[in-house]
C-alpha cells in the first residue's frame, strides 16, 4: 500500500501593516524560510506611522504554510500583520492577527471566512459570565479577536487605494 506523499494545497493572504523599514528585508528573510522560496516584496510606506512601511502578497502552499509563516515572525514586537490560510474541503481555514501591544491571535475560519469558535469555548465563556452580561460580552469580544481587529483597522485603512500590487507566492509540496 502506498503512502501519500502530496500536501494538500491553498492559499492566502499576508498583510504587513507596519514594519519598520530597517526590519523589512528581513522580514522577507524569514519568511522565505518559512515558505520554502525566496520572497521581495513591494513595499509601500505605511503613512501612519513615520519610518515605517507595509506590503501584502497573496501565497499558496501547502496548509499550515500560514501557520509556518506566522511562527516565524511572532516574536517580532515591531510588527503589525495578519495572515491568512483558506479552508479547504477537509480542513479549516485560520487567521492570525498581530499588533506589538497584544501579541498574536489565531482563530479557525470556515470556507466563507467566518469565525470558528468551538462549544467548549463558548461554555467556558458562558460560565465565567455567569449571569453578567458585560462580562458575556467582554468575553465574545475575546473570542473574536475584537481588540486586535480594532488596532489593525487604522493600518488597514491607510493602505486602501494606495496603488499597492499583491504578490503572489507558489510553493509545490
Amino acid at each position: 500500500m502506498a503512502s501519500e506523499t502530496t500536501s494538500q494545497l491553498t492559499t492566502g493572504v499576508f498583510f504587513v501593516h507596519s514594519c519598520p523599514k530597517a526590519l523589512a528585508p528581513h522580514l522577507e528573510w524569514a519568511l522565505a524560510r518559512a515558505v520554502g522560496s525566496s520572497v521581495s516584496f513591494d513595499w509601500t510606506p505605511q503613512p501612519i506611522l513615520k519610518g515605517s512601511v507595509r506590503a501584502e502578497f497573496a501565497w499558496s502552499g501547502p496548509v499550515g504554510t500560514a501557520t509556518a509563516v506566522a511562527s516565524s515572525v511572532r516574536g517580532w514586537e515591531q510588527l503589525r500583520f495578519e495572515i491568512s490560510e483558506d479552508a479547504t474541503a477537509s480542513t479549516d481555514g485560520g487567521r492570525w492577527l498581530h499588533t506589538p501591544g497584544l501579541g498574536i491571535f489565531h482563530m479557525q475560519t470556515d470556507v466563507a471566512g467566518n469565525a470558528v469558535v468551538s462549544e467548549d469555548r463558548l461554555r467556558y465563556a458562558m460560565d465565567l459570565a455567569g449571569g453578567d452580561h458585560q462580562m458575556l460580552r467582554q468575553e465574545l469580544r475575546l473570542v473574536l479577536g475584537q481588540a486586535w481587529d480594532e488596532e489593525l483597522e487604522t493600518f488597514r485603512q491607510a493602505g486602501d487605494g494606495d496603488g499597492a500590487d499583491v504578490l503572489w507566492l507558489h510553493r509545490a509540496g
